[in-house]
């Protein structure tokens, strides 16, 4: 017999069950503002801060699942089929009643709405896009929708999707073919890349014809799991190379894997390390704004896998000693991202300065608050660090919570 809930009960219970979804960032999205009198909510305000855009504003979202009833039996997902726990399933209504109304106490700025499995791909695809469609047309929402796409789903209802929503998302859920055959069963990696595929085609094509309808005009992302599989760092960091060259995507999120009530015995008894999960954005970010590419990343290293004590751009540069140091009033840009402690920021700073005079330590303790972490890898007009870099120690000093001490 299923249990009667109110809206605030269901809220609890599927606004919990969608906190693993880590994919949920606004950034992206165009600037809408309902004070020009065109319709009701805002991309640009700020409130409660869940995400961030590129330029720093914090944006609320509502977070929540339809439902989390699901048709599926994905062994690392707490709502799978057999998962024993308290079910709950929205209406349409419900979830713009509470869209609207949340948005007008000022509590949010936009949904990102996910559902499980319920009757089949394409009857939970047509809810979430009623949604949306609902907060746009009968609503004049302006606000930022976030949908969370399923792949299995008709390409008819991908494309209404892609009218009503900022961004899309369809998660790759395994670094690996045969993790998600093994833990997903019901799944299949060339589903979920035929669906990426088409969400692709769609925003090319808005994006090259100017008058075309809008299509997910803050491009789409996705997300996977770390350490359910055993897959390693530079598999992850592979598959996610090749996921970035193929579909665009603005984004992807790593989820460190969580043990849960009644897990498989196909899973690890524990989760990997939270670090591993962070060492992983920031081999991403070496990725996406720092010429690095992901076989480099970790190449020559033993078992694949990031040093969780160190960053994984200063466990390059330490392995490639022979590179520095580098001269930074003459290197070029590519060359001076690779210096641990120099962000890109930075970077443009020094290129914009060393144009009008010679870069001291003086000068450069002004640009960057990471100066001491740089010292090693870098010559001045007043610092040669030769007997830095050579020191068999160097990793030790520079290893947090010791790094500080180097140059004491």
């Amino acid at each position: 017999m299923t249990e009667t809930l109110t809206t605030l009960a269901k809220l609890d219970i599927l606004a919990d069950a969608a906190k693993y979804d880590a994919s949920c960032a606004s950034s992206g999205a165009t600037k809408r503002d309902s004070r020009d009198g065109k319709g009701l909510g805002s991309t640009t305000g700020a409130g409660i801060c869940h995400s961030y855009t590129p330029d720093g504003r914090c944006v609320s979202l509502l977070k929540i699942l339809l439902t989390n009833f699901c048709q599926y039996d994905c062994a690392y997902c707490i709502n799978r089929r057999s998962s024993n726990v308290r079910r709950a399933r929205f209406t349409i209504a419900e979830v713009v009643d509470l869209t609207i109304q949340f948005y007008k106490r000022n509590y949010i700025e936009g949904l990102f709405l996910s559902s499980g499995i319920i009757r089949s791909a394409d009857y939970t695809m047509e809810q979430l896009v009623e949604v949306a469609r609902r907060l746009r047309h009968d609503h004049g929402f302006r606000g930022y929708i976030h949908l969370k796409t399923i792949p299995e789903a008709s390409p008819e209802l991908l494309e209404a999707a892609g009218r009503h929503a900022d961004r899309l998302s369809i998660n790759i859920e395994l670094p690996t073919e045969d993790g998600l055959t093994r833990l997903a069963p019901e799944k299949r990696s060339r589903t979920i890349r035929g669906a990426m595929g088409r969400l692709r085609l769609g925003i090319d094509e808005s994006e090259a014809e100017p008058k075309a309808p809008r299509f997910s005009p803050a491009g789409q992302s996705t997300q996977l799991i770390v350490g359910a599989d055993g897959a390693d760092d530079s598999t992850i960091l592979g598959t996610v190379a090749g996921l970035y060259a193929g579909y665009r995507l603005k984004r992807v999120y790593y989820s460190a894997f969580s043990p849960i009530p009644e897990a498989s015995s196909a899973l690890p008894p524990q989760a990997p390390p939270l670090q591993r999960e962070h060492r992983l954005y920031q081999a991403d970010w070496l990725m996406r704004f720092y010429g690095f590419d992901a076989g480099e990343i970790l190449a020559g290293v033993p078992g694949g896998m990031l040093d969780l004590a160190i960053d994984p751009k200063l466990a390059w540069a330490l392995r490639h000693r022979d590179r520095f140091p580098v001269d930074v009033n003459r290197a070029e840009r590519g060359l001076m991202l690779r210096i641990p402690g120099l962000g890109a920021r930075t970077v443009e700073r020094i290129v914009e300065t060393r144009r009008h005079h010679s870069l001291r330590l003086a000068d450069l303790a002004r640009l960057t608050g990471a100066l001491k972490r740089a010292l090693p890898f870098i010559i001045a007009a007043d610092h040669r660090p030769t007997w830095l870099l050579d020191r068999a120690d160097l990793r030790a000093r520079l290893a947090p919570p010791t790094q500080l001490s180097l140059f004491a």
